[in-house]
């Protein structure tokens, strides 16, 4: 069942992110990939997330359609202008890439090419709009297409942001959804509690909202994310409990098994699972979580 089919029928999606290499060998992800193919909707594939230089999301998904696995291209406002985001989306649309994620990417000054220069030719909203654009038939500039794609369109959302930086959040969702948003993936979701609150400020039967459970790595990387992570809280007991666990890695996948069942049991349309380059802890995690 295609992503746009099973977001209509209520049926729980699960996304996993799969990041390309710093290079042209796709060989080990595809070998990760093939152990989980069936048990998830769709492979997302980053384009160039934290602004770090791998090879292309519209290449990565270019590679997986071709060998039967669905995909989900991320199209980025800081890399490229008008021009090249909609000749980057018709060539998914040839390629029958059928779903879209529509970012506006991180600060590149924290990438591993800071002298880069961010192009933000179009804003999210904007990149949203072409997107509809096309799907009507024209481009940016009036023009007629010949042949136009069709996709399902995806955005994403700070679910932590404070205060008056939430309502921001929550006009702009209104408008995504106006550009043909339908679904919209948060930020990583640690306290289960907290999110509750900002999911009862959403019309979820006009967007499914897809929470990001991520796999943690150790003690450490938790507490640098519940300190330094603008709109993420840890729990102390879950950090104090990787700690204590003899095997930290594996207490680390029963938290993230165990925060997919909670976001299932509260009737969330899915889950993003970002693994950080741990593709092969996939199957385990799964398991764990009973998908």
């Amino acid at each position: 069942m295609l992503l746009k089919e099973k977001i209509k029928s209520g049926e729980f999606i699960v996304l996993a992110e799969f990041e390309t290499p710093k290079g042209a060998d796709f060989t080990p992800l595809l070998k990760h990939a093939e152990q989980i193919k069936g048990r998830l909707d769709a492979l997302v594939i980053p384009e160039m997330a934290n602004a770090v230089m791998k090879a292309s999301s519209l290449g990565g998904c270019a590679y997986f359609q071709k060998q039967g696995i669905e995909t989900v291209l991320q199209v980025c406002c800081r890399d490229r202008n008008r021009l090249a985001l909609q000749a980057d989306l018709l060539a998914a649309g040839a390629l029958e890439i059928r779903n879209i994620m529509a970012l506006s990417g991180e600060d590149i000054r924290f990438g591993d090419h800071p002298q880069a220069r961010e192009v933000h030719d179009l804003n999210l909203l904007e990149l949203l709009e072409s997107i509809q654009k096309l799907q009507q038939g024209k481009d940016l500039a009036g023009i007629e297409l010949r042949g136009t794609p069709q996709f399902c369109t995806g955005s994403t959302i700070d679910s932590g942001a404070p205060g008056g930086l939430l309502e921001l959040e929550l006009e702009n969702l209104l408008k995504m959804i106006d550009y043909g948003v339908e679904y919209v993936v948060t930020k990583p979701v640690f306290d289960v509690r907290r999110f509750q609150e900002f999911v009862k400020r959403v019309d979820t039967s006009r967007v499914a909202v897809i929470p990001t459970v991520l796999l943690l790595k150790s003690a450490g990387m938790a507490r640098y994310i519940d300190r330094n992570i603008k709109g993420i809280s840890i729990p102390p007991e879950m950090i104090r409990g990787i700690q204590k666990a003899p095997d930290k890695v594996q207490e680390c996948i029963r938290i993230a098994g165990e925060l997919i069942s909670r976001l299932k049991e509260m009737g969330m349309a899915g889950v993003y699972i970002s693994t950080v380059g741990w593709e092969d802890k996939l199957p385990q995690l799964m398991g764990e979580a009973k998908i």
